[in-house]
């Protein structure tokens, strides 16, 4: 989910390195963003920049522990949460769903494309596995609640589903959530077992 466009006025120096980072990253990775470029469009001094962000890996991961409030908690975690563990768990692919079918909207998961682009042993790839991990966490907690059998394993399931079905959407199938969405379903089934049934 990209954050609106930097406004060039308002807002602290800090802030706004931060939104114009955010919307850069999010879009375009971050090999393909230059400092320079950031420095330009959130209209400060090279030298306020660093003296916020020692270095452009400090800012990377600035911007990934914005992403996991902003994405993860504020917008996935949040926008699901129903009546019950199990329909909040499958709401995940509604807002998913809204999420790929609003193009201005969507970015892919940062998490998944900065492990990609810097690989797992970057200071960043090693963020991005943790924030990655995190999202498991809010799933393995729903299935817990939920009553399902062996949460964790089901909480690595779940994930493939939510990272495939971004990875769809990004080839252009509008139709991922839904398709994952069904596979969640039978998912969960399997799941509610003797020792999950609740």
């Amino acid at each position: 989910m990209v954050a609106d466009p930097v406004d060039q006025v308002r807002g602290t120096a800090r802030e706004r390195i931060m939104a114009t980072a955010y919307a850069l990253f999010s879009r375009r990775g971050i090999r393909g963003v230059g400092i320079d470029e950031v420095i330009a469009k959130s209209s400060v001094a090279k030298a306020t920049l660093y003296k916020h962000f020692p270095s452009k890996d400090e800012l990377v991961l600035a911007f990934l522990a914005r992403r996991e409030q902003e994405w993860t908690r504020d917008f996935v975690e949040d926008r699901s949460r129903r009546d019950s563990p199990e329909e909040s768990l499958l709401a995940v692919f509604e807002v998913f769903d809204t999420w790929f079918r609003t193009p201005s909207a969507f970015d892919g998961c940062s998490f998944i494309n900065v492990l990609l682009e810097m690989g797992p042993d970057h200071p960043a790839g090693r963020a991005s596995v943790h924030y990655l991990a995190g999202i498991r966490t809010i799933v393995r907690s729903r299935a817990e609640a939920a009553g399902l059998a062996d949460p964790e394993a089901f909480a690595h399931s779940f994930h493939l589903l939510m990272k495939g079905s971004i990875i769809a959407a990004a080839e252009g199938d509008t139709e991922a959530a839904q398709r994952a969405r069904a596979m969640a379903v039978d998912l969960i089934a399997r799941h509610r077992g003797p020792s999950g049934a609740g």
